[in-house]
């Protein structure tokens, strides 16, 4: 009988590289990995179990990827993917992708041919360094079998100290033989809170300010600085308002949050930002997408100081003119700011009580108005209302659906939105006490992102519900992951919005291309039928008050019974805001043939 320990390697040795890639991981605090197996690096697979690691199969390894990222975000740890050389490792480049907008440290490793075939167009080859040059902030290369643990190691430290995904290519064949290697023990880097200068300067603006704001982003979500981020505001009695998609950087619950910027986001926090004559980014890259006018207003204040803090130098400055630059930790930064303003007086402080009273009302409006909301504007909508009058069937309000599972979310819950028009919606609505909660693809804007990722999630964090919303079309980009959550008793609940079609894109066509609708239509099946068909629980929503029930029925099922659910709510086609009204304009057609098509 074979006897195992799971005590750490220490000092050089003998070994297999499998065995130095294995132990490596394990210094890592590698516990779960996701992807499909393959023979491509099945020796070391075959030693996962000894070393406390779990690999969890996917259906597909773009979910694994998405998955990886979720786990990463939730946890604060590496998230890992692993795949089969060539075509398992391609499926994995849009994951990856999203995880580098998002910042995740996601490992990916990347078995490849092996090095006596390379060049020759054998089976399941390809140049895979390539693939993710553009989305991964280190590309390790294993070029000897016993350096295997040194690239492995870099590639983990690496992923942490550039807050974004690498990648680990092995060719195939190196995972064989005996080397004497070391396991490297991981190296985290300490981050400061920024120039002492720029730290002064950006003190002495802030003592002048007469409305500031404070944008929260997604650094201080990383950087584990909402506490700083509550006391820096509290003493400048600053809104704080979220950057785009990160709705968990400030807790809802504060009178000083605002909520989030960018498409539709609160109009609470655009009217306030657009008062602010100095404001301060916090751990956010300013990115264009979160910046952009929404709801009719251009609302970044045109000539306020911009005080930006970022831990990546590179993107000071990048998307906005800024007055001060800090290359900093979101926390330690904060931390360091508030001090320099602790015992001072500032120029706030005399209109701290009006700027709350101002606080509070643009925040009541906006919800009254958000409770008011249940209908759109566009003459299109309205003729689809009439239309489905005429469908058997209820259909819901998207925004009334949406208020409802707001109300009915639960304590510590996860939420993890796909790309859309409902899902964009949901930015008005999804609001969170604590950090590490809301995930979403980013910049990146890839459908079939939300249900892998909540699953990604529930795997590093069990004991919280974990929740998933997608509209149809993504719905069926990621729905095969349902058997992943049954197989694997991974229990979360999906909400799909079932509107028959691609919303977002179908807007564009009544406001840009005359209402000539091309694609656009989608014919589903019962996605509750499916889901019950895979071993998951399903039901079917198509009343207003039954929204709320059904979402607290599945979460309870979830967390006491390990079920998972798929909520179908039948929803109106409302088409809402164009999602990109800023790279679309009125078409011009110069040949005849098309001369009626403007």
């Amino acid at each position: 009988m074979t006897t195992t320990t799971n005590a750490p390697v220490t000092g050089p040795q003998k070994m297999t590289p499998s065995e130095a890639f294995v132990e490596t991981l394990a210094a890592n605090g590698v516990t779960e990995m996701f992807g499909i197996m393959g023979s491509a690096f099945m020796d070391a697979m075959d030693i996962f179990a000894p070393a406390g690691i779990t690999l969890i199969p996917v259906v597909h390894e773009q979910g694994a990827g998405h998955m990886a990222d979720g786990y990463a975000r939730v946890s604060g740890r590496h998230g890992v993917v692993i795949g089969q050389n060539g075509p398992g490792i391609s499926n994995c480049v849009t994951a990856i992708a999203a995880a580098y907008w998002a910042h995740t440290p996601v490992v990916i490793i990347t078995p490849e041919a092996g090095t006596m075939g390379i060049g020759l167009g054998g089976f399941q080859e390809g140049n895979q360094l390539p693939m993710f040059q553009e989305f991964t902030k280190y590309q390790g290369h294993v070029t000897h079998p016993a350096r295997m643990a040194e690239f492995t190691g870099r590639c983990f430290d690496r992923a942490m100290s550039e807050m974004g995904p690498t990648q680990l290519n092995i060719p195939r064949d190196y995972f064989y033989g005996e080397i004497k290697t070391e396991i490297p023990q991981p190296q985290r880097l300490d981050r400061g809170a920024g120039g002492e200068g720029k730290l002064n300067e950006a003190a002495d603006i802030l003592a002048n300010a007469k409305f500031p704001v404070i944008i929260s982003g997604g650094g201080v979500v990383m950087g584990d600085a909402v506490e700083e981020c509550k006391a820096f505001a509290e003493r400048l009695g600053a809104p704080v308002v979220n950057s785009y998609l990160h709705n968990d950087s400030f807790p809802a619950s504060h009178p000083l949050w605002c909520g989030p910027l960018g498409y539709q986001g609160s109009k609470a926090a655009m009217k306030l930002i657009a008062k602010a004559d100095v404001v301060v980014a916090l751990g956010t890259r300013l990115g264009p997408f979160g910046t952009l006018p929404q709801h009719g207003m251009d609302y970044w204040p045109k000539d306020a100081k911009i005080i930006q803090i970022d831990a990546d130098n590179k993107m000071l400055g990048l998307v906005k003119k800024i007055t001060v630059g800090i290359c900093g930790d979101a926390k330690a930064a904060a931390i360091a700011l508030t001090q320099r303003l602790e015992g001072k007086t500032l120029a706030c402080d005399a209109t701290k009580e009006a700027r709350a009273q101002d606080i509070k009302a643009e925040k009541a409006a906006w919800e009254k108005e958000l409770d008011e909301w249940t209908h759109e504007k566009d003459a299109f909508s309205l003729d689809m209302i009439e239309e489905q009058g005429k469908e058997s069937g209820n259909y819901l309000h998207p925004r009334q659906v949406l208020r409802e599972l707001e109300k009915a979310m639960p304590e510590d819950v996860m939420v993890s939105t796909d790309i859309g028009n409902i899902n964009s919606v949901a930015n008005s609505y999804l609001r969170f006490e604590k950090p590490r909660s809301f995930f979403a693809p980013m910049s990146w804007g890839n459908c079939g992102y939300a249900f892998p990722t909540i699953i990604g999630a529930k795997v590093a964090a069990p004991h919280r519900p974990a929740i998933s919303y997608a509209g149809d079309g993504a719905w069926g980009m990621s729905l095969m992951e349902t058997m992943t959550c049954v197989r694997h008793n991974i229990p979360v609940t999906a909400v799909v919005f079932h509107n028959r079609q691609w919303g977002a894109e179908k807007k564009n066509q009544v406001d840009f291309y005359n209402r000539r609708f091309v694609a656009g239509e989608l014919d589903n099946q019962s996605f509750a039928g499916i889901a019950k068909a895979m071993g998951a629980e399903g039901i079917v929503v198509d009343k207003l008050e039954d929204v709320g029930p059904a979402l607290k029925k599945a979460v309870d099922m979830q967390m006491n019974e390990g079920k998972t659910t798929i909520i179908e709510i039948m929803c109106t086609r409302e088409l809402g805001d164009p999602f990109r009204r800023d790279a679309l304009s009125k078409p011009i057609r110069l040949l005849d043939k098309y001369k009626d098509y403007v």
